[in-house]
């Protein structure tokens, strides 16, 4: 068995770990779980330092379980939220758990014949037939109201830090997720939950129930909240989260937030979010600080974590695609770009619209007529002259050139730069 506490440990993966836990995981293999919130149809990064978790459990020779909570997400989880959350339908949580358990299939082995192959459950399924008696009578009684106020999330929900307080709905969520370990230790062998370190309230009310009802052990580990350097909080831009689903976050995007992290964060991040090993992150790091602007340690990072969540070929795309600014990229690199890259690459560049009849143009006639690339047909013809203009990544030599629909990108684009930094689209309108 590989240790795999001391795994998570050089890798700053944990927060609070209950005592025992590391001597309980080398006796031999076992199941854990980690909760998944099932509020969207994709993960984010934000969810994957869990899922990283679940990962290198698999790793070490444990099974890893997946629970989407289908039940739970109807209700929401009050820790460190100041506002309760939106109750979704069962038809919309269906759609959003199908859509997880794929995302969840790049990172874990659910096919496999191996004993401990991944699996995915969802609480829902224990849980739609539970009736609120039934519940009270067999689980409720076993946890007083003193022990569920002494948690730090209901505290703080009650404390004033919140407008509306919580309500009785919210204040069950630690007993219904506390069941959830009760049921897996009872039918899955599950003898650890894991999580963020804001579930270490809900994680131990698990822990506390299976120790009254059943007289068993069972245990508890969390990791850190991921922060970044300056204080600001991980995974999310001024577009909102950073999602796994390339049609929320292009592959090129998702690249890029991983590329431009601080030094410090891909020194953090480098550990938590791949599976490489201490020595050659070791080795990144040091290699790195010899020469920090080539800023290698983040295109590792970026490599990686992309071609684990999208896969080889989109890494390379999305390489390709970080050429067409700052690198000598070709016109057929560049016509090979799909629309949502395209735009991705090219977001805030200006944009000028010229309607599809008007073409064939004389290039001059396109640059500074149609659209305002220039401001005048003389300095457009004087740049040309200076071998200062390209279209789609070509300069144009010739003054006349006549530019038609065989040069439009994915059928409705002409990209234009004038000198080496001032890019502009040309969209064309049907």
């Amino acid at each position: 068995m590989k240790n795999f506490v001391q795994e998570l440990k050089w890798r700053g993966m944990i927060q609070d770990i209950m005592p025992g836990t590391e001597e309980k995981l080398m006796e031999g293999s076992t199941a854990a779980y980690v909760g998944i919130d099932p509020t969207a149809d994709s993960l984010h990064i934000g969810h994957m330092v869990s899922i990283m978790i679940l990962k290198h459990f698999q790793n070490c020779g444990h099974k890893p379980i997946a629970l989407v909570g289908g039940a739970t997400g109807m209700i929401g989880d009050p820790s460190m939220k100041s506002q309760e959350r939106n109750l979704l339908d069962e038809e919309t949580l269906n759609h959003n758990v199908a859509c997880i358990k794929a995302q969840l299939s790049k990172f874990l082995d659910f096919e496999s014949e191996a004993d401990n192959k991944a699996e995915l459950v969802n609480n829902y399924d224990w849980m739609k037939n539970f009736t609120f008696l039934d519940f009270a009578r067999e689980i409720g009684k076993h946890i007083t109201v003193n022990y569920m106020m002494a948690k730090d999330s209901v505290k703080k929900r009650l404390s004033g830090e919140a407008r509306d307080g919580m309500s009785f709905t919210e204040f069950t969520y630690q007993l219904l997720q506390g069941y959830d370990f009760l049921y897996l230790y009872e039918h899955k062998g599950c003898t650890l939950q894991m999580g963020g370190a804001d579930q270490w309230g809900n994680i131990t009310t698990g822990s506390e129930l299976i120790r009254r009802i059943l007289g068993k052990e069972a245990f508890a580990l969390t990791c850190p909240l991921i922060t970044k350097a300056d204080g600001g909080k991980f995974g999310k831009t001024e577009k909102g989260n950073i999602w796994l689903d390339p049609e929320r976050t292009s592959p090129y995007q998702f690249y890029q937030f991983w590329l431009n992290v601080s030094d410090s964060d891909a020194e953090k991040y480098i550990k938590i979010f791949t599976m490489l090993s201490k020595e050659e992150i070791d080795a990144a790091i040091a290699q790195h600080a010899e020469a920090p602007e080539r800023r290698e340690l983040q295109k590792l990072l970026a490599k990686e974590v992309t071609t684990m969540v999208h896969g080889a070929a989109e890494y390379e795309n999305a390489v390709a695609a970080s050429q067409m600014l700052f690198g000598n990229a070709t016109k057929d690199a560049l016509m090979n770009l799909d629309e949502k890259t395209f735009l991705a690459v090219f977001d805030g560049v200006p944009t000028f619209e010229v309607a599809k009849d008007k073409f064939p143009l004389p290039v001059i006639e396109l640059l500074a007529g149609e659209s305002q690339v220039f401001p005048s047909k003389g300095e457009c013809r004087k740049m040309i002259q200076a071998n200062g203009v390209s279209l789609n990544k070509e300069k144009v030599a010739d003054i006349n050139a006549l530019i038609g629909e065989e040069s439009f990108i994915n059928g409705k684009y002409i990209l234009a730069q004038k000198g080496k930094k001032n890019y502009f689209i040309i969209k064309i309108l049907r």
